[in-house]
C-alpha cells in the first residue's frame, strides 16, 4: 500500500513538469470541465457524501454546488492573482511572480470531504502544482470519486492523485523528495504531527484544525435573526464543523428570551431519513464520535449545566442537545464540541464577553450580533481570532481568506491567499 502510494507521488512529480509549464489558459479549460461534472452529476457526488457520513442529502448538495461556485471563483480571478506585481524599488524594473513548487500532500478530514479538497486543489492547480491527497478513511467512496473528477483524460497525465493510506503512512509521504509542501484540515493532535514532520523535511506545512467559535448575542441584537442564525451554525452538518457556533454568549438581558426561543427552534429540526432532502439533522460520521459527545454532555450536566432538550443517544445518532448555565470551567466549554450541543453561557457587558470569546486555546473566528455594527467594529482587533463576522456565521468563502491562529492552525486558505501559500514568490530585478 505504502509503495503504491509513492509511485503515485512519484508520477506525479513527472507529470508536474509538463504541467506546469501549460498556459493558464488550458489550466483553466481543465477546471471549468472539473466545474461542468460537478455540476452534472450533483446528486451522485452528494449521495456519495451522504452515504459516507451521514450527511442530511439536502446539505451534501450544498457542499457539491459550492464546489462548483468555488471553480468559477477562481476562473474568474486567477489571471489577475497570477499577474506579476511590479514594486517600487531603486532598480530600473522590479516586480514579484507566483511560481509553482511541485506536488503537494493534502490530508484531508471527513467533515466536508469534497469542500475542503477543493479549497486547496483548485488555486494550488491553477497555479501549477499537482496535489497527493490522503483523504480520511471514513469517507473512501467520496475520496475515490473525487479522484476520477479531477482525471482529464485530454492531458494524459494525472494532477491529482487518492492515496488509501493509514494515517500511520503519512510520514513517510512527506518525506518524499517531490513533496514541496503538506496541508492539513483536521485536528489539533494530527496537526501537530505533521507539522512536526514538515519542519524535519524543512517543508512548508499550512494547518486548519479545531474551533471552538464563540457565536455572541449583544442586547440590541436583531433577536429573531440571531435565533434563526444560531441554530443553523450550530446544528448544521450535526454540528460537525471547525467553524461552528460552538460557544453562544448571550447578554443578561435577553438571555431568557434568546434561550427559549432558541431551544423550540431546536427541538423543531426535522430528523429522520438522510436521504430525504427535507432532512435537517442527521446521525453522525460515526458512533465513537456520538459516544464522546454524550460524555462531555454527561459530565458537564453533572458539573451544574441545565439540560435544555437533547441529550439522548441512539448509536451514531445524537439529539441536538441545548446545555444552559454553561461556566467556563466545564469541558463543554473549553473542548471543541463536535456535535449537534450547543453550550450558551451569559455575559454582563461586551468587555465580558471578549474575555469569554478570548478565553479559549482556539481562534478561528467569532461571530457577534449587534446592530451598533459601527461599535462592533472598533472592536474587532481585541479577539483574538482569525476572522471576525459581525451580524453572520462564520463562513467559508471562496472570496475571503480562511484560517485561525492559536491552536486553530496557521496559513490561510481562499480569497489570493490560497494561491500565495503554495507559491514560489519570486522577485525579479532589472538594474
Amino acid at each position: 500500500m505504502l509503495n503504491k502510494a509513492l509511485t503515485a507521488v512519484s508520477e506525479l512529480e513527472s507529470a508536474y513538469h509538463t504541467w506546469k509549464v501549460l498556459p493558464l489558459v488550458t489550466k483553466k479549460e481543465v477546471v471549468a470541465r472539473i466545474k461542468e461534472k460537478l455540476l452534472t452529476h450533483t446528486e451522485q457526488y452528494a449521495s456519495a457524501i451522504t452515504t459516507d457520513m451521514n450527511k442530511p442529502l439536502a446539505q451534501s448538495v450544498a457542499e457539491v454546488k459550492k464546489c462548483a461556485t468555488l471553480c468559477e471563483y477562481y476562473l474568474t480571478h486567477i489571471d489577475d492573482f497570477l499577474r506579476p506585481q511590479p514594486l517600487q524599488s531603486s532598480w530600473t524594473e522590479s516586480y514579484v511572480r507566483l511560481d509553482p513548487l511541485g506536488v503537494l500532500l493534502a490530508v484531508m478530514p471527513w467533515n466536508f470531504p469534497f469542500w475542503q479538497v477543493f479549497r486547496v486543489a483548485i488555486p494550488n492547480l491553477l497555479l501549477g502544482n499537482v496535489l497527493a491527497v490522503k483523504h480520511a478513511s471514513n469517507v473512501s467512496t467520496a475520496a475515490a470519486l473525487l479522484e476520477e473528477i479531477f482525471l482529464d483524460e485530454s492531458l494524459g497525465f494525472p494532477i491529482y492523485k487518492n492515496l488509501p493510506l493509514p494515517s500511520q503512512h503519512v510520514e513517510a509521504i512527506i518525506a518524499h523528495p517531490a513533496i514541496k509542501g503538506v496541508t492539513l484540515t483536521g485536528s489539533e493532535p494530527a496537526g501537530r504531527s505533521v507539522a512536526q514532520c514538515a519542519g524535519k523535511h524543512l517543508k512548508k506545512s499550512v494547518l486548519e484544525l479545531g474551533g471552538s467559535a464563540a457565536f455572541i448575542v449583544c442586547e440590541d441584537a436583531d433577536l429573531t435573526k440571531a435565533v434563526t442564525t444560531a441554530v443553523n451554525a450550530r446544528m448544521q452538518n450535526a454540528g460537525q464543523s471547525c467553524i461552528a457556533g460552538k460557544r453562544i454568549l448571550v447578554q443578561e438581558s435577553i438571555a431568557q428570551s434568546f434561550i427559549e426561543a432558541f431551544t423550540e427552534k431546536v427541538k423543531a429540526l426535522k430528523q429522520g431519513d438522510k436521504y430525504d432532502l427535507s432532512t435537517e439533522i442527521g446521525a453522525m460520521a460515526r458512533e465513537d464520535l456520538a459516544i464522546e459527545i454524550e460524555e462531555m454532555v454527561k459530565q458537564s450536566l453533572a458539573e451544574g449545566a441545565t439540560l435544555r432538550c437533547g441529550g439522548k443517544r441512539t448509536g451514531a445518532f445524537y439529539t441536538p442537545t441545548v446545555l444552559t448555565d454553561v461556566t467556563p470551567t466545564m469541558r463543554v466549554f473549553k473542548e471543541e464540541t463536535f456535535g449537534p450541543v450547543a453550550v450558551i453561557t451569559t455575559f454582563r457587558d461586551f468587555d465580558e464577553a471578549i474575555a469569554l470569546s478570548n478565553q479559549s486555546d482556539f481562534g478561528l473566528g467569532v461571530a457577534i450580533f449587534s446592530q451598533n455594527v459601527d461599535f462592533v467594529k472598533s472592536q474587532a482587533p481585541r479577539f483574538d481570532e482569525g476572522a471576525v463576522y459581525i451580524n453572520e456565521m462564520l463562513i467559508s468563502d471562496p472570496h475571503l481568506p480562511f484560517g485561525g491562529i492559536k491552536n486553530s492552525g496557521y496559513g490561510r486558505e481562499l480569497s489570493y491567499f490560497g494561491v500565495w501559500e503554495f507559491a514560489n514568490i519570486k522577485t525579479v530585478v532589472v538594474k
